[in-house]
């Protein structure tokens, strides 16, 4: 059953908080890959922190999670997808995913890429995304708009 949620846009604010939650979202399957370094996680993102194009998932007034929609010339980049792991399997994630794709106005189609062997594949294929390339760490997915 999925929560009633509301995406607002981020502030810069953010920043730290949102590097935890991707810290706890990611460990799993980095430490899988053998890639996990919990100073590295936390820095990647918050050296590449755009709030400008990142809302915040919130459930019940609380942030859940958060979603960015980088633009470039050939592509709208989902990233830094992630739900605190209480409001993983209820559908949430879905919805939220639904909502910023559809919230589109441009034309150019959503890219993404996940970790290899991370659940989060099945979501973005139930969505429309299909594999355009992979490698040992990363699977490029791409979907039309909707």
């Amino acid at each position: 059953m999925t929560a009633d949620f509301s995406l607002r846009p981020s502030l810069d604010t953010d920043g730290p908080w949102i590097a935890e939650l991707r810290a706890v979202v990611m460990r799993p399957d980095l430490e899988r890959l053998g890639r996990f370094d919990p100073v590295r996680v936390r820095e990647r993102f918050l050296n590449g922190f755009q709030p400008e194009h990142t809302f915040v998932v919130e459930v019940a007034g609380q942030n859940a999670g958060v979603i960015a929609v980088r633009p470039e010339p050939d592509a709208q980049w989902i990233e830094h997808f992630y739900l605190g792991p209480e409001h993983q399997g209820k559908g949430l994630g879905g919805a939220a995913l639904r909502q910023a794709m559809d919230a589109s106005q441009d034309h150019r189609p959503f890219r993404l890429n996940v970790l290899q062997g991370s659940a989060a594949r099945r979501l973005y294929e139930r969505h429309g995304f299909e594999v355009e390339s992979e490698d040992a760490v990363d699977v490029f997915m791409a979907a039309p708009v909707p």
